[in-house]
Order: C-alpha cells, then structure tokens, then sequence
C-alpha cells in the first residue's frame, strides 16, 4: 500500500514539473518577442546617374607612346594617325589629338559630338560613328572638318540629312537611322560624292523633288532600298551606275525613267509591287545595264532586255508562261545556224525564274535566244 502511494508521489510531482517547464518555456518566448527590435524603414534605391542597360566603360589602358593619346582609346605604334575608340562603351568622345586621320568610334553610346573633342582634330579624313546614339550633328565641328572624305553614320538617331556636311566627302553612310527630312540644299556643294547610302530609314515620296540631289555630280552609288516610297523619285544624279530601290512600296515606273541615267549598271528593285499593268515595255532597255533584280513582285510576264543584261533576277512573281520569242531582244531567225557568231547573240548568263507559277521544261526558243546562258534557275 505504502508503495503505491509513492508511485502515485512520484507521478503527480512528474506532471507539476512538466507543467511548470511549459510556462517557463512560453514566458521566454514572449520575452523574446517583445524584446525583438523594429525594422528600420527602408530607404528607397536612389536613381542611377547612367541608364542601367548601358555597362560601365571601359577601364583606361595602358600607357601609349604618344603622350597625346585618351587613355580610354588605343593608339597602334605602326600607325601614327589613326585612333581606336570603338567597342569601349564610351558616352562622350575623347579629345581628338591633331595628328589623327582616321578616327573609329563605333559601337559606343555616344549621343553628340562637342566641339570641345574636335578643336584640335583639322586632318581628319576618316571618321566612323555607326551604332551610336547621335540624334544631330553641331555645325561647326563639322566645319572644321574640310578633308573628311569618310563619313560613317550608320545606326544612330538622326531624324534629317545632317547640314553643313563636309564639301570633300566621297562616301556619306546615314542607313539604319529615323530620317524621314532631307533639308533643301543639303547636298549643293558635295560635288565629290560618290555613294550616298540611306537605306532602311523612313522617307517617304514627299521628301523628294526635281532639286534633292542637286549638286551630286559624279555620285556613282544610291541606296535608298527600305524605305515607304510609292512612286520613283524625281531628280536622281544622272551619273549614278548603281541604284538600290528594293523594299519600298514602287506600283509603276513612269516612261523613259531610266532613260535619264546613261551610266545606269546595276539597278534593284526586289520586294515592291511592280505588276505588268506599271511597267513600259521598254523600261529596261538601257544599253548599259548588266545586272537587274526584280524579284519578288506582281509580274505575269517577264520583261523586255536589252541585248546587253548579263544578270536578270524574277525569281518570286507570279509568271506562268514565257514566249522566247516575243522577249528575245535580237530576232531568232539569226540564231537558226548554231555555228552562227556569237557576238552579236543577247549576253545574258544568269536567270533566275524560281517562285513562279511555271513549269518544266525550259522553253526552247528561250534557250535559243540567251543561247550564252550558264545557269539558270527554273
């Protein structure tokens, strides 16, 4: 009896001390929680000077041989007058030391051109700034640049022909920007120009007329491919031999067109909407045309040549029948005799026809005629 009384003792002694353990351990815990410090407010992430897509420069190089030379560029020991700041995520230019002639600064951020980095540079002759951020040009550093001969400007923001342009630049390359103004005038003294490139910008037909290009006298190169024209713009030098048109919305060709450009080698006019309906028989019978693309059109029926065309590009229309005869720019009667000369026969070596609602096989008086052909895509 005695012992079971004290297992009894013992048990209920057990449960008071659990008991008592539990309080214990909740009052510590609320200690702890009134004991627990407030949170400070947070201060909100000031801005970043710089945009946070753009990296940080470049760090400064080494020391140069030339004392002149920005740390931040690279001046090669072999050549003395040229000056690499390209690819160095730059945000301004660098002082321009006056020995260079050829200066590289693509592939950065930069977004003007102070004439403080160009009151020294009077030599320069060659002057890259493709994918960069400039929206304008100041107009007296650019002219102090009287030699510059390159002018590359392609992939930045430029709204309109930048004025007061260099009057010795032989290549002036503007593509890949917004420019949809041509200001009056602007080209009136570059009489030394020889390719004008301003693809893939936003003009449209009423930035042109009879006086744009005036002044460009011996411009050999044209590119005006990827833009919103309609129509064929007025008043093309008369001298070019390479015209880009590919890419614009061009429904017809007014007659005589080309006639207008007696130098005229190369022409191209892939991806418009040119349809047998706009296009004069004679269009494109120029008797110094090599090379002419016109693929991916409106065209039922192929065009009519010159004897001359080495090259011809209708891959993509909508052609579904081909008379060699009615197209043959000399009468196949003089070809009957296989050992005829072949001098006077048509020079064409390439045609491309694929795309087309044709079928095989190639029609023989179309091989009778461009009897010169070396390959042909059917």
């Amino acid at each position: 009896m005695r012992m079971k009384v004290n297992r009894w003792t013992m048990k209920a002694a057990f449960r008071l001390l659990l008991l008592l353990i539990l309080v214990l351990i909740s009052e510590v815990n609320g200690q702890r929680q009134k004991q627990k410090p407030k949170r400070k407010p947070v201060r909100p992430t000031p801005e970043p000077v710089e945009p946070t897509e753009l990296p940080p420069p470049l760090p400064p190089g080494p020391p140069s041989v030339f004392p002149d030379c920005p740390r931040e560029c690279f001046c090669p020991p072999d050549f003395p007058s040229a000056l690499y700041c390209d690819s160095r995520n730059l945000r301004k230019v660098p002082l321009i030391p006056p020995r260079i002639h050829y200066l590289y600064l693509q592939n950065n951020f930069i977004d003007s051109l102070p004439e403080e980095s160009f009151k020294n540079a009077t030599e320069l002759r060659w002057v890259n700034l493709d994918n960069n951020r400039i929206k304008k040009l100041d107009r007296r550093v650019m002219e102090q640049m009287d030699g510059l001969i390159f002018l590359y400007l392609e992939k930045n923001q430029l709204k309109e022909v930048p004025s007061f342009l260099p009057p010795n630049l032989e290549q002036l390359r503007l593509s890949r920007n917004l420019i949809s103004k041509i200001p009056a005038g602007v080209f009136n003294k570059l009489e030394h120009l020889v390719l004008l490139d301003l693809h893939h910008n936003k003009l449209s037909d009423g930035v042109f007329n009879k006086n744009t290009f005036r002044g460009l006298k011996n411009l050999m190169q044209l590119n005006l491919a990827h833009n919103i024209l309609r129509k064929l713009p007025p008043g093309l030098p008369s001298a070019v031999h390479q015209l880009f048109l590919d890419r614009n919305n061009i429904e017809d060709i007014p007659d005589d067109y080309f006639k207008e450009f007696p130098n005229l080698a190369f022409l191209r006019l892939n991806y418009n909407q040119i349809s047998d309906k706009g296009l004069p028989k004679n269009s494109f019978n120029l008797t110094n045309l090599l090379v002419l693309q016109l693929a991916h059109n409106k065209l039922t029926n192929m065009p009519f040549i010159n004897p001359k065309l080495e090259h011809l590009y209708l891959n993509d229309n909508s052609i579904e029948r081909i008379n060699g005869t009615q197209i043959c720019p000399t009468s196949l009667i003089t070809f009957q005799d296989l050992s005829a000369d072949l001098e006077n026969a048509p020079r064409l070596r390439y045609l491309r026809l694929d795309g087309n609602q044709l079928k095989p096989p190639i029609p023989l008086d179309l091989m009778m005629c461009f009897r010169l052909l070396q390959s042909v895509v059917f």
